[in-house]
């Protein structure tokens, strides 16, 4: 067989130039469009729910939440594991599926048997599933800080606004997490003395706040034959950062009617921003700060959208407030791609100058040399087309094969050129 295809070779010569130009060319392409990552994808159909139960213990939320989530996730087709994690005020539920398991239909089942389950959980409990992110999607660490004089509700409230607003927009992107800071809430702080003297219970003012932020429909008028609606708009109208036009219309809030006036909330209440209670933190050079972790949605290039979200970083640096500006990349996982893929590039480049050398030397012949220097680079594009015809990624594993091979590669060029040569004088 060996033989007859170097004889195939020899005589038709032109074809088998044009055929390893063309493969020179689409294994070219091909390599700078396959997806680089840092592993393989891993990725197991999992799918992962998790539910907030504010005030509860850890033994209520494995009662109330956990166990009636996995009963209802129990059963569902291509399921073969379920786990869970149950502690203060948080349930996460893990439904690993099958390799071969639609990762999408996965989800609508899950997300079907959840709406089934949502009235047996606790009131104020909504189950959340996660969205889809890759196992090792964790690609940058960004930190957005201000000095000693920054005020860390402010920094939360832009990096969640702002920041994070704008990073989701990026196509790949699946989740960006803020860590640190305080997150902005409303708290109303109530006047014993002025709710005895107007006769304010606490729950007219709990009733009064469960109205509020929640508009409501009036129904319609009929005016020269059209059909006119009628709103009720309460719910605050600027969102975002410092939302001090909500905190003015809170504190408009309607308690109850005595002897035909309004008795207002700010008139039996301090009404005022204050930051909820956190059981974490985060800083930046032994400053506050906010720490955003940026997560890829599985097959994306992760060096195409560190990139692309660098780049936006740029731009938000100049279109974020002085002094609350500075965003710094804190971990970087395209480093370590762009390590793996430079150690290949010189080992690559070193295995062609050796081989260069040592033919050059040893076997004193020129075209020797350029058919052996010309099958190496042939031999790494033509693997690149293989990985896309099976679908493979150019990652921290494959690089490292490469980069074995290359020592294989070399052997190869060298004796088989080297014996060629012998056999011909």
């Amino acid at each position: 067989m060996f033989a007859f295809l170097v004889r195939s070779s020899l005589r038709s010569r032109a074809f088998v130039l044009v055929v390893a130009l063309i493969m020179l060319a689409y294994g070219a392409i091909t390599a700078a469009r396959l997806p680089v990552d840092v592993l393989p994808d891993l990725n197991q159909g999992i799918v992962t729910v998790m539910t907030e139960g504010s005030g509860l213990s850890a033994e209520e939320v494995e009662q109330l939440i956990t166990i009636p989530i996995e009963t209802a996730l129990n059963g569902v087709a291509g399921v073969h594991r379920i786990r869970s994690e149950s502690t203060n005020s948080l349930s996460i539920v893990y439904a690993d599926f099958n390799l071969d398991a639609d990762i999408y239909r996965a989800r609508q089942f899950v997300a079907e048997r959840l709406s089934a389950v949502a009235p047996v959980l606790p009131p104020g409990t909504q189950p959340i599933m996660m969205p889809l992110s890759s196992l090792m999607g964790e690609i940058l660490l960004v930190s957005l800080s201000g000095g000693p004089q920054a005020d860390p509700m402010v920094l939360r409230d832009l990096a969640t606004w702002v920041v994070s607003v704008r990073l989701r927009a990026i196509p790949g992107v699946s989740l960006v997490n803020p860590i640190g800071g305080y997150v902005r809430e409303y708290r109303v702080t109530l006047d014993p003395l002025a709710m005895s003297r107007l006769s304010i219970s606490i729950a007219d003012v709990e009733q009064a706040l469960s109205r509020f932020g929640t508009n409501a429909s009036g129904g319609f008028i009929e005016r020269n034959g059209q059909q006119l609606q009628i709103r009720t708009i309460v719910q605050p109208l600027s969102l975002g950062p410092d939302n001090t036009g909500g905190l003015q219309q809170l504190g408009d809030v309607v308690v109850a009617l005595r002897d035909g006036l309004p008795i207002q909330l700010r008139q039996v209440a301090n009404v005022a921003f204050a930051p909820m209670p956190r059981v974490g933190d985060a800083g930046y050079m032994g400053h506050s700060a906010v720490i955003m972790s940026v997560i890829k949605q599985p097959g994306a290039d992760t060096l195409k959208l560190t990139q692309e979200i660098e780049a936006a970083l740029t731009d938000l640096h100049r279109t974020l407030p002085p002094g609350l500006n500075d965003l710094h990349v804190l971990f970087r996982q395209a480093d370590f791609i762009e390590v793996s893929i430079n150690n290949v590039e010189h080992a690559l480049m070193e295995a062609v100058i050796v081989v260069a050398i040592i033919l050059l030397l040893f076997l004193g012949n020129i075209r020797t040399t350029i058919i052996s220097l010309t099958a190496i680079p042939l031999s790494m594009l033509i693997t690149f087309v293989v990985f896309a015809w099976m679908g493979l990624t150019i990652n921290t594993m494959t690089l490292g094969g490469l980069a074995i091979a290359i020592g294989e590669l070399v052997d190869d060029a060298v004796v088989d050129v080297e014996n060629i040569l012998r056999r011909l004088r």
